[in-house]
């Protein structure tokens, strides 16, 4: 499971403590940092804005709480 994000994105936080309230490990991927990952992000996604979170190939923008718990299980 892989979550790209960027430091100044309130959202990328967001997804980040949500997980790791619920005990879910993650790669965090930052694009500040990881230029060569955001084109990786961009051919996932199709989308620039992050967080992007990838689980098991099944990609979600944005902070979208019940898709991520859906998808994780929870």
């Amino acid at each position: 499971m892989k979550v790209y994000g960027t430091p100044g994105c309130p959202f990328c936080t967001k997804v980040k403590e949500f997980l790791k309230e619920n005990g879910i490990e993650f790669e965090n991927i930052d694009l500040s940092v990881n230029q060569d990952k955001v084109q990786e992000m961009v051919q996932k996604s199709g989308q620039m804005g992050v967080p992007v979170v990838d689980i098991e190939g099944n990609i979600v923008v944005g902070f979208d709480k019940e898709k991520i718990s859906q998808l994780l299980g929870l």
